[in-house]
């Protein structure tokens, strides 16, 4: 019971919470000249216990005891992201009704279960999520339907679905090379990509930062990059992107970084 009740944690206290994490020990701490310092100092996670909160929440969303879920935690509300959606809808507008998206890290479907209600109004959707293996084992068990898949490699995604959107939402900085697997995802020629609840850094350069999540949600601490928006831009030119609207995302901002998401569009 006790347990249930930290999954329900309405929106108004979860502002909150965010908003006094630069005076405790949960947050975003240190500068790392490397991803491998900063992994030296991280307490890591339970992977598994990670994934059963995940499913637990996702499940009720699905079943419809809950209507919105967003890294573990229940909402009482859906928290739309508008540019998101709307970039979402815009691909689907430029390829006759049909919409194809390859979500990296995707979770249990996340994205998907929040602009469910919309996504349920486009004529055709194959939504593609590419996760780790137990990830993909659960979501193929308890989740996938005739719309929501789970693969385990880019590859696997792009032979089913031939996906023509790239979502990568919340989980560029969680990656030691992020720009190595951009550079790889970007050889696909997507129509749309979408980047959001990314956090970019005010100096405008890279920096690696240890997050340490409050344990209400659960216990673990992991290395963090704060990206340049100039350098993440400059990457996306190089493969022939334009950026069509930036906006600000649902994670707000910190002292040294500001989360955004970015809609990109093939030129």
């Amino acid at each position: 019971m006790k347990d249930a009740l930290k999954r329900l944690i309405p929106p108004i206290l979860f502002d909150f919470l965010k908003s006094i994490l630069k005076y405790s020990k949960y947050g975003w701490k240190g500068s790392y000249q490397t991803w491998q310092s900063a992994e030296a100092e991280a307490t890591g996670y339970d992977a598994d216990n990670i994934l059963e909160i995940v499913k637990s929440s996702i499940s009720k969303v699905k079943s419809g005891q809950a209507v919105y879920e967003r890294d573990s935690v229940i909402f009482d509300e859906i928290q739309y992201s508008w540019p998101l959606l709307s970039g979402l809808l815009l691909a689907a507008s430029r390829n006759s009704g049909e919409l194809s998206v390859l979500d990296f890290g995707g979770s249990l479907g996340s994205s998907y279960y929040q602009n469910k209600k919309f996504l349920d109004c486009v004529n055709s959707v194959k939504w593609g999520v590419v996760e780790q293996q137990h990830f993909v084992d659960v979501g193929k068990k308890e989740f996938e339907d005739e719309k929501l898949k789970f693969y385990e490699s880019i590859d696997e995604c792009f032979i089913e679905i031939k996906p023509r959107v790239l979502l990568l939402s919340s989980v560029m900085q969680y990656l030691e090379s992020p720009y190595d697997l951009l550079n790889e995802l970007l050889e696909n020629d997507f129509d749309i990509v979408i980047v959001d609840r990314t956090p970019f850094s005010f100096s405008n350069k890279d920096i690696i930062k240890l997050q340490v999540v409050p344990a209400v949600i659960y216990s673990a601490s992991y290395p963090c990059w704060f990206f340049s928006r100039k350098k993440i831009n400059d990457l996306f030119e190089s493969f022939g992107y334009s950026e069509l609207e930036k906006f600000s995302a649902l994670d707000g901002e910190t002292d040294e970084s500001e989360f955004l998401g970015i809609v990109y569009k093939r030129k």
